[in-house]
């Protein structure tokens, strides 16, 4: 297959929805899956704040019943990973005559051609690079407390981070846990001074400044964390922590760099979007508010999301990236 009226890159919530939805308008859409099928959903060990799963649920379960909804209306699937984009500023001809936007995967030779390209790709949240924290990763390790800390209620658990999303993590998990340690490398706080009089002025919080965290330890989960107070100082001391989870805060990366050259991006690399319209927007150099649509370019999920990052959220942009594909495709 080479030629599609609709083309979604990306199989996370907001991918499988939007095939879903694109699927059911008769656009026959080609999802492309990406190095991850199910999105980084699937690295969390149970979803319970998703609607229609009222005992919770395994993420490879949940996004799997997406898959197979969207593949039940007529979605086509390909494995792969997009390596190379080139999208049109402009169509020429007629839809069905010629296909303006064109997307390589695994560096295929010859392009899938598109008349609607929704990206879908999503963020992957930042690690600290540790052996220990691949090795514990749904095991204890996790990037995001809305999603994963009600199963910490009433333990103790590690933020690592010192901006405003670490605050606001640690803040919301002490509502839930037992103690709660704030790992700061710097001798101060990077957030905005309410999140940290917040953080400061908690019981349940103690911020541990000028710590690194050196490992995390346990037997088949984690139960503790070795730090490094004032790494390479001549008072640098090791202290071990006992947690039941550890928590990263230290951002998020968008996977847009693939569309970098096509697409307006804030400065972090979130594909920018207007008044809450999934349509992409063609760069502008120095320009922060872009205002030339691309046509037939939506996104949708987290690659366009640096403030939810939820897969509710997720879900309901890809369903409007489709109608507004499909809207699109029915305007010419």
């Amino acid at each position: 297959m080479n030629k599609v009226s609709c083309l979604i890159i990306g199989s996370g919530p907001a991918g499988y929805t939007a095939a879903i939805y694109a699927a059911r308008a008769n656009m026959h859409p080609l999802l492309i899956d990406g190095p991850q099928q199910g999105g980084q959903l699937t690295t969390t060990t149970e979803v319970e704040n998703f609607p229609g799963y009222p005992e919770g649920v395994d993420p490879f379960t949940m996004m799997d019943d997406m898959r197979r909804q969207a593949e039940r209306f007529g979605t086509q699937f390909l494995s792969g990973i997009v390596t190379k984009v080139e999208f049109s500023p402009s169509l020429e001809g007629r839809v069905g005559e010629r296909s303006p936007h064109r997307v390589w995967v695994d560096d295929a030779v010859e392009p899938i051609l598109a008349d609607t390209v929704i990206i879908a790709t999503g963020a992957s949240a930042k690690y600290l690079g540790l052996e220990s924290e691949r090795t514990f990763r749904g095991r204890g390790v996790s990037a995001c407390a809305t999603c994963d800390g009600f199963f910490y209620r009433k333990k103790t658990v590690a933020v690592v981070g010192g901006g405003d999303t670490a605050c606001e993590e640690a803040n919301y998990l002490a509502g839930l846990c037992e103690k709660v340690y704030l790992i700061v490398r710097k001798p101060y706080l990077r957030a905005s001074q309410i999140m940290q009089d917040r953080v400061l002025n908690n019981p349940k919080i103690e911020v541990l400044f000028e710590h690194n965290t050196l490992r995390l330890t346990g037997e088949d989960k984690v139960q503790g964390a070795d730090l490094v107070f004032r790494k390479g100082e001549p008072d640098e001391q090791i202290r071990h922590i006992a947690i039941d989870g550890f928590f990263l805060a230290i951002g998020h990366h968008p996977n847009t760099d693939l569309f970098k050259d096509y697409v307006a991006r804030d400065a972090e690399g979130y594909i920018l979007t207007r008044d809450g319209s999934p349509q992409c927007y063609q760069p502008v150099t120095g320009n922060p508010s872009p205002v030339t649509p691309l046509p037939g370019i939506f996104a949708a999920g987290d690659c366009a999301d640096p403030h939810y990052r939820q897969a509710i959220v997720a879900a309901a942009s890809g369903c409007k990236a489709a109608i507004e594909a499909d809207r699109y495709l029915k305007s010419l």
